[in-house]
């Protein structure tokens, strides 16, 4: 395929996905569901597991293997860069007011799906074709319990700030929590890929590279970026000067972390945390956010809807399997986190909140199975349970979060966003 031919398929591409997810967003008002579920429904729509089915030929001529590279990149780009602004909402003084309880919903939040796992998986290796014959029952293990225990952290924050409540007690709890399980999820699946051939290194370097990272960027990153934050109240503005620098440390941050083996998004949020409060950051939200969010960001979400096949559970025995794996996740992440909350003193309506966002997997489960299915460590039919789990998690959590949490939650967030 030519240049002019990737350049013509690729803004019929992106005409295909935003034409998609502004009318999946328009229909899922309906639903209560908000853009970013819908989104990613639309994107698993443009995949083999819906209009590939429908129009095999059209689907393969608009989405032609040679030109996913450009999609992924695009995709990295696109949940990197709202990650960035995400963090530079993410309220430090409110995270260290809330580290226990984070720490607790976090650690909760892994022990319990291992410890599920643990239980499941010997029955799972029993069932045809779930694993590949070379994985062990160990990374089996450990793979199952990193996927159950995942958190969609780019959705979350997304239906956080949907609903009002960046910046708030609960969004910041929710998302410290997210943060904290996300990148522990992340060293999990680390180990396991160096066990099964990648090298001990590849542990090695995610998760001591990881934790410098973080250490580097909100204690001598902060400070150091102090002068930026001085430069911009200064001009009275954010200057294309100051968007080029802090676009160019984001590409930095990304890289950084993406080569140590830990998605760029958590590079992207680190980064946008120890940014000098003020209007730098406000800037940056109104200029960087509507093209990240309405151009980039459904290009993820396409990328990932485009490797789900859907239609592999075709048995009841899969069927019975996936049931069983959707009871797990959700006792495993969402009551687990619940109870984790209300043990640390938080009333039973913010708990269930937390749970409920927790719970929900998104297209954070998705980059993991692929990975998983790329390197052999899974079969086809254990990935497409794998993703039925995790659109019926999401799809759970608005609905269950509005019920819970009540209809004037975006109210009483700022309320208690005064309070602090």
């Amino acid at each position: 395929m030519s240049n002019e031919q990737l350049s013509v398929t690729f803004f019929s591409q992106m005409l295909l996905i935003l034409l998609f997810c502004r009318l999946a967003g328009w229909l899922g008002r309906y639903l209560g569901q908000p853009q970013v579920v819908c989104e990613m429904i639309a994107g698993v729509a443009l995949g083999p597991s819906l209009l590939g089915l429908l129009s095999p030929d059209f689907q393969k001529s608009i989405f032609p293997q040679e030109s996913l590279k450009i999609l992924y990149v695009g995709s990295q780009l696109g949940v990197g860069l709202y990650m960035f602004l995400v963090g530079a909402e993410f309220r430090l003084d409110l995270f260290h007011s809330r580290l226990r309880s984070a720490a607790s919903v976090s650690i909760a939040g892994m022990a319990v799906p291992f410890a599920l796992a643990a239980l499941l998986t010997p029955w799972l290796m029993r069932q045809s074709g779930l694993f590949a014959a070379q994985t062990t029952q160990f990374e089996a293990t450990l793979f199952m319990g990193a996927a159950i225990s995942i958190t969609a952290f780019p959705m979350l924050a997304r239906i956080i700030k949907e609903r009002g409540l960046s910046g708030t007690p609960l969004g910041t709890l929710a998302l410290a929590a997210g943060a904290i399980d996300d990148a522990a999820a992340w060293c999990v699946l680390a180990i396991v890929l160096a066990s099964f051939g990648a090298g001990p290194l590849v542990a090695v370097k995610a998760i001591v590279g990881g934790v410098t990272y973080a250490l580097l960027i909100l204690t001598a990153g902060r400070r150091l970026l102090r002068p930026l934050g001085r430069s911009v109240e200064q001009s009275g503005g954010l200057t294309q000067t100051h968007l080029a620098l802090l676009l160019s440390l984001f590409a930095a941050a990304a890289w950084a972390t993406d080569s140590i083996g830990i998605h760029a998004v958590f590079g992207g949020f680190l980064l946008g945390a120890a940014l000098p409060r003020g209007r730098l950051t406000q800037e940056l939200q109104r200029q960087v956010e509507p093209f990240a969010v309405v151009f980039l960001l459904p290009m993820f979400f396409t990328f990932s809807g485009l490797r789900t096949r859907l239609d592999l559970v075709n048995s009841w025995s899969l069927f019975g399997v996936a049931l069983v794996v959707l009871a797990a996740s959700i006792v495993g992440k969402g009551v687990a986190c619940w109870a984790a909350a209300r043990l640390n003193g938080e009333d039973n309506r913010t708990a269930f909140a937390v749970g409920t966002l927790m719970n929900s997997r998104g297209l954070m489960e998705l980059i993991i199975l692929n990975i998983g299915l790329q390197k052999g460590l899974i079969g086809p039919s254990l990935f497409s349970i794998m993703v039925v789990m995790a659109i019926v998690t999401t799809l759970m959590a608005t609905p269950l979060f509005e019920w819970g949490y009540g209809r004037h939650s975006r109210r009483l967030g700022s309320l208690e966003g005064e309070s602090a």
